[in-house]
């Protein structure tokens, strides 16, 4: 994420520009400077402190080792780094940074997630019926996405929302958990979701819900997005 996807410099949508073209599939690659290690049936097969971050386009970054930090899984060769080789995510039981077990894949350095206390207006309707209308809220602004508003739940009608079983996991934020609207006979399935036990980086997150607008009417006061200016464009 944030360098090579979404809105990100190397994305396929960036928020700005370079002062000088970037040839389309530049790779970035840069030292890791910390432990990764992985675990398969029971023992190490990846344990190496000479780890390299390759930043693709269009995918999250991943890690690449020295060939003889690598024993007893499949791996691939890094075209980006000779000598090196990449290991897929699930080829392994576990990875590890240091002593923390780390899902889906590696985190970014330059990823941010900044949730700011905002007056900032939410209004969000499921069929004509308002769950939730409040200048109260929280600006959640993560690198390389469009920010978003969440609202705590003394602001919002928890009559009309019932716990969905769908799960998502950010890597960032934590394990988010998903509601439902049910207004009279209109059902709206994952209508909203909530981070229960955020991660560390996200504690004001904590219990409170976002509402997604491809499934309920979204009125969200945000800036629009802009481009930076366009030097050329000077008079």
């Amino acid at each position: 994420m944030s360098l090579t996807s979404g809105r990100g410099p190397l994305g396929p949508r960036p928020a700005g520009r370079f002062s000088a073209p970037i040839r389309p599939g530049t790779v970035y690659v840069e030292p890791f400077r910390r432990r990764v290690r992985a675990e398969a049936a029971g023992r190490t097969v990846v344990d190496s402190e000479q780890v390299l971050l390759v930043h693709r386009p269009g995918s999250p970054p991943a890690w690449a080792f020295p060939a003889a930090d690598v024993d007893g899984v499949a791996a691939e060769a890094e075209p980006e780094a000779p000598g090196y080789v990449q290991v897929p995510w699930d080829a392994v039981d576990a990875w590890y940074e240091e002593g923390e077990q780390v899902f889906m894949h590696p985190r970014n350095p330059y990823h941010r997630v900044d949730c700011v206390k905002t007056r900032r207006q939410l209004r969000v309707e499921v069929a004509g019926t308002a769950l939730v209308d409040t200048d109260d809220t929280l600006g959640v602004y993560e690198t390389a996405l469009e920010p978003r508003l969440y609202a705590g739940r003394e602001h919002i009608r928890m009559d009309l929302l019932v716990p969905s079983p769908t799960t998502t996991y950010c890597p960032y934020k934590g394990t988010a958990s998903y509601w439902t609207a049910v207004v009279g006979d209109i059902t709206v399935a994952d209508v909203a979701w909530s981070y229960d036990d955020p991660l560390p980086e996200s504690l004001l997150l904590a219990t409170m819900l976002s509402f997604d607008e491809a499934r309920a009417a979204v009125s969200a006061d945000l800036p629009p997005p802009a481009s930076p200016p366009d030097p050329a464009a000077r008079p």
